[in-house]
């Protein structure tokens, strides 16, 4: 199973709902929260609508 590491890097003051509620849905609710998710496409789905919010910080096969 591979695996994504995703950190929050971005605030989600004065952002759209959808977007807030994508990061609660990503498990990243503070700055510099880090995250292990399942690398699947809705996961990724997820992670590009929030890119400027967030980081990929390793990818683990």
């Amino acid at each position: 199973m591979a695996t994504i590491v995703v950190k929050q890097i971005g605030s989600p003051i004065r952002r759209p709902a959808s977007q807030r509620a994508t990061l609660k849905g990503l498990g990243l609710n503070k700055m510099n929260r880090t995250r292990e998710l399942e690398d699947t496409p809705s996961v990724r789905g997820m992670v590009a609508s929030v890119s400027h919010m967030v980081q990929i910080i390793e990818e683990k096969a």
